[in-house]
Formats: C-alpha cells, sequence, structure tokens
C-alpha cells in the first residue's frame, strides 16, 4: 500500500459507522486472496469507508467470487458476514431473510453461534426479533428462529462483551440490538449486563445506554427510572457515579461566554435527563432564547412530558416566579399546538395579570392563528387587567393589518401606563409616522414610564419639527431615564437645535445622562 493511500484510510477512520474505512481495508484483504481482486474492490473501502462496501462490488462481478463471500461469513464483523449473505440473495435471486434461515439451518456446529449471532444482530437492526424478521423466510425459517432462539444464551454474552468493547462506537449498537433480541428495554439489558461485571469498567455500558439514549431521542435518566427496581438500586447508583463525572465537565460548558457552547453543553445535558435536572433548569435562565429553549425541552422529556404539558406544570406551580412563567411561556409559543396552551393561560382568572398578558402576547408567535389572529385577540384589549390587555396589544405588532392600527391607536389613549407603553412599542415597531403627534402627547404623561416610552418611539417616528419637545423633556423631566431616552432620540434626529439641546444637558446633574448627551454630540460632529 501506498503511503498516501494509508493516509487516506486513516483520515477516513470512523467517519461511517463503527470501525469506518479501516474496518473495511481489514476484511476485505482478509477474505479476497487474488492480488487483482483486491485492487479492484478493496479501493472502495477509502471512498465509501462503509464495511460491506468490498462485498457489494463483488455481487456485481461475473463470474461471482464464491471463495471470498463464503470466507466473509466467518468474519468477526456481524456487518460483514451479513452484507456477505445478502450479496448472495442478490445473485441467487432469493430474498435476503431465506438465504439467512438457510444460512442457519445448516451451519455446522463450529459455525452455529455466529450464523445466529448475525440472525439476532440483523434482525435486531431491523427494529424486530429474530423469530418475526425470519417468519417470511419460507419453509425453513421457523427452524431457523428456533435454533437461533436455542443459543440465546451464548448470543447474549456475545453481545454483552461488544457491549463492553475497548472502543467506544460498537457498544451502543450492541446494547440496543441486545435489548431487542432479547424483548427488553436498553436500560433493563444493561443493567442485566453488568451484573457480575466489576465497577471499575462502568464506563463501557454506561456510554452504550447513552449512546442508545441518543439514537432514540430519549434520556440515561428518564430510561432507568423508567426500569428501575429496589434490587437494581446498586447497579443503578453506579451507572449515577459514571454520568455525575460526565456532568461535571459539561457544568463548565453553562458558564462559557460564548452562547453556542452553552447550547451545545445544554443539548448533551438532555440525554442525562432528570440526572441533570439542576443543571437545566439553571440553563433555564440563560440570557440567550436557543439555550433556554434547549433547556425547557429537556425537562419535558426528563419528566415524559410534552412542551406544553410541562409549561402548563411550571406555570400553574405554586410558588412560580413571574421569571419562570415568563420563560415557559417563551418556549411553549415554539411548540405546535401552542395556541390552545396560551389561550387556556390567557383566559385562566386565577394566574397573575403578568402571566396572562405574555400568554396573549405569545400567542401572535402560533402560527395557527392567521387570519384569525385579530378576532381572537379581540376579548383580551377589552379585558379588565391592564397588562392583558397590554399583551394583547403587543400581540398585534406583526403582522400590521387595518383592524390591528385601529387598536393600537386606541391603546394610546389608554389610562393605564401599562397599556400606552405596550402601544407606543408596537408603532415604533412598525414605524407608524402618523402616530408621532400622539407620541408627543404622550411626552407629557404623568408615568415616567409612558414618557420614556415615547421618547424612544420618537426615533423612529420624529421629524425635525418634534425636537423642540424633546429638547424641553431632555432639559425639565423629572426623571433621569427619560432624558436619557430624548438625548438618544435627539442624537438620532440630529439638528443644529437638537445639538444646542444636547450640549446643555453636559450640565445634566444626573451622570448617565451627561454621558449620553456627550456621546450624542461627538457623533454628530461635535467636539464637547
Amino acid at each position: 500500500m501506498s503511503p498516501a493511500l494509508f493516509l487516506v484510510l486513516f483520515l477516513s477512520l470512523g467517519q461511517h459507522g463503527g470501525r469506518g474505512a479501516t474496518g473495511c481495508w481489514t476484511s476485505c484483504q482478509r477474505h479476497v486472496r487474488d492480488p487483482a481482486l483486491r485492487a479492484q474492490v478493496c479501493k472502495l473501502c477509502v471512498t465509501t469507508g462503509r464495511a460491506d462496501a468490498w462485498l457489494l462490488e463483488l455481487g456485481r462481478l461475473r463470474p461471482v467470487p464464491e471463495v471470498a463471500l463464503r470466507s466473509a461469513l466467518s468474519d468477526p464483523d456481524w456487518r460483514v458476514r451479513w452484507a456477505a449473505l445478502r450479496t448472495q440473495a442478490k445473485v441467487r435471486g432469493f430474498t435476503e431473510t431465506r438465504v439467512l434461515a438457510d444460512w442457519v439451518a445448516d451451519a455446522p456446529a463450529k459455525e452455529e453461534v455466529l450464523a445466529c449471532l448475525t440472525a439476532a444482530r440483523a434482525a435486531a437492526e431491523d427494529g424486530r426479533s429474530s423469530a418475526v424478521f425470519l417468519k417470511d423466510a419460507g419453509s425453513r425459517g421457523g427452524a431457523a428462529a428456533a435454533r437461533v432462539w436455542a443459543r440465546r444464551d451464548a448470543i447474549r454474552e456475545a453481545l454483552e462483551v461488544e457491549v463492553y468493547d475497548e472502543e467506544r462506537p460498537p457498544r451502543g449498537a450492541a446494547l440496543l440490538h441486545l435489548a431487542t433480541f432479547l424483548g427488553q428495554s436498553p436500560a433493563r439489558a444493561v443493567l442485566s449486563a453488568m451484573a457480575g461485571r466489576p465497577e471499575s469498567a462502568d464506563e463501557a455500558p454506561a456510554s452504550a445506554l447513552f449512546s442508545v439514549a441518543e439514537k432514540q431521542g430519549t434520556s440515561v435518566g428518564r430510561m432507568l427510572v423508567l426500569e428501575a427496581k429496589p434490587a437494581d438500586q446498586s447497579l443503578i447508583n453506579r451507572l449515577f457515579a459514571v454520568y455525575s463525572r460526565e456532568l461535571e465537565t459539561l457544568q463548565k460548558g453553562l458558564s462559557s461566554v460564548d452562547a453556542t457552547e452553552r447550547r451545545a453543553a445544554v443539548v448533551s445535558l438532555r440525554h442525562y435527563g432528570p440526572l441533570a435536572q439542576r443543571e437545566l433548569e439553571r440553563a433555564l435562565g440563560d440570557m440567550e432564547a436557543s439555550v433556554r429553549r434547549v433547556a425547557a425541552r429537556g425537562l419535558a422529556e426528563a419528566e415524559g412530558l410534552s412542551l406544553s404539558e410541562a409549561a402548563r406544570r411550571r406555570v400553574h406551580a405554586e410558588g412560580a416566579t413571574p421569571a419562570s412563567r415568563r420563560t415557559w411561556l417563551e418556549v411553549a409559543a415554539t411548540d405546535k399546538g401552542c395556541e390552545s396552551f396560551l389561550l387556556e393561560v390567557a383566559g385562566d382568572a386565577r394566574l397573575p395579570p403578568d402571566a396572562r398578558g405574555e400568554a396573549v402576547a405569545r400567542l401572535s408567535e402560533c402560527d395557527s392563528l392567521g387570519r384569525r389572529r385579530f378576532q381572537v385577540l379581540s376579548p383580551f384589549l377589552e379585558d379588565s387587567q391592564a397588562l392583558v390587555r397590554a399583551g394583547a396589544v403587543r400581540a398585534l405588532a406583526l403582522p400590521r393589518s387595518p383592524e390591528g392600527d385601529v387598536a393600537v391607536a386606541a391603546a394610546l389613549g389608554d389610562s393605564a401606563p401599562e397599556v400606552a407603553i405596550a402601544a407606543l412599542e408596537v408603532v415604533a415597531q412598525q414605524r407608524q409616522t402618523g402616530q408621532a403627534e400622539a407620541a408627543v402627547v404622550l411626552l407629557g404623561s404623568k408615568h415616567a414610564g409612558v414618557r420614556e416610552a415615547a421618547a424612544r418611539a420618537l426615533e423612529g417616528l420624529g421629524r425635525a419639527q418634534h425636537v423642540k419637545p424633546l429638547a424641553q423633556t431632555l432639559q425639565s423631566d423629572p426623571d433621569a431615564a427619560v432624558r436619557v431616552a430624548a438625548a438618544r432620540t435627539l442624537t438620532a434626529l440630529g439638528g443644529p437645535f437638537a445639538a444646542s439641546a444636547l450640549s446643555q444637558a453636559l450640565k445634566d446633574p444626573d451622570s448617565h445622562v451627561q454621558h449620553v448627551a456627550r456621546q450624542g454630540l461627538a457623533r454628530l460632529g461635535f467636539t464637547p
């Protein structure tokens, strides 16, 4: 083999399946004796990395290299043996299960376990028991299935040995095949495999179960909780010890400044389920929405609930904080069928107004509303609770509609500051320049929050004629946050009168106002 080919082989190691290109190359070299034939078929291992690539090619040759195919039936890799049988079936025009049944039924004693193990794994790979898999294998299917089951102890032992394989990739497949063959859950199969084996080797079965959890979209914690019996306690504790060490490593990822790394850590935590509840609860408070969503889904899966069901429990839980409720409502809005859940929360008078208002606001994210959006939201625009009305106004932001514009305009005159603030935010988001004068009027509101929202809204709605009222706000409003908003909007509008107002603000008693004014002057080209 040339050095270049050797390098390519190792670069492709592990890219496809369990042992990748090197396993394919080894099996091809072992069973194909003819040098010319080796050169022709073994090179496929480099380009595909599949363990059976060279066997599939043998089936296309004429005459078919029968010696190589028969030799492949003795390969230690079950995938090679199964590929050899599938190739034979294609050549002979038989079904794959018939060829398998014939081999199992006719295998001499020295090949019996190998043949039965191949049948068990091929069936499990297809998600079926060997009996069901061989049912349609012809007249010998029943006898073959009986022979496989008669050697179940040897098959179980062989698969358990692979669960403890030194290499990580084969373990998960072996465990899944073992569980399917025995008709057990993967958790029960792994606990049985651990019995009588040393604790020092527990990393192998722990990784095997984790691999199955990843493949099935569940968690090791959930699988063990569902299977646990009192007699299993010591074995489960051994697995928990392995997973606890892994969780300690993942905790570092939750503290990363990189949101991508934090999200990756939470994705991994999901597969630990109940074991990672503390870490997942912590991730619910992450500043990044995508991280919070993954954490919430992980907690729901850990409890065996849908996202909406988990959110319902958390929102109605006694002692739930406003922040917790907001997070669960935010996440539930991304779930299919979110409309019914959010409407349920929005209409529940037992819940605090802020939770109901958040639920109404999140209704805008449910695709199912469609053209019914305004019709669904209308009752909440008349609700007695201001926070619920504010949520309904926010839900009208996108997409914009004529009836929505009328409702938002009316909300600008609502006596409750929460509603007026929501309306100002919507008109700013929609760039409703026709509402600029209404925003100027609200600069005189008795509520500081409304005045601040009005000043912010004018950043996108305002024109040159609005500089004067903003300058007056910057000069005389008693609330520093309102003056800061006015200074920022004056910077956005620009012009000599805005610059003059910002210059005067350099003497403001609040240092933050001074700082924003100084920055504004610099952006407008003036040196403070």
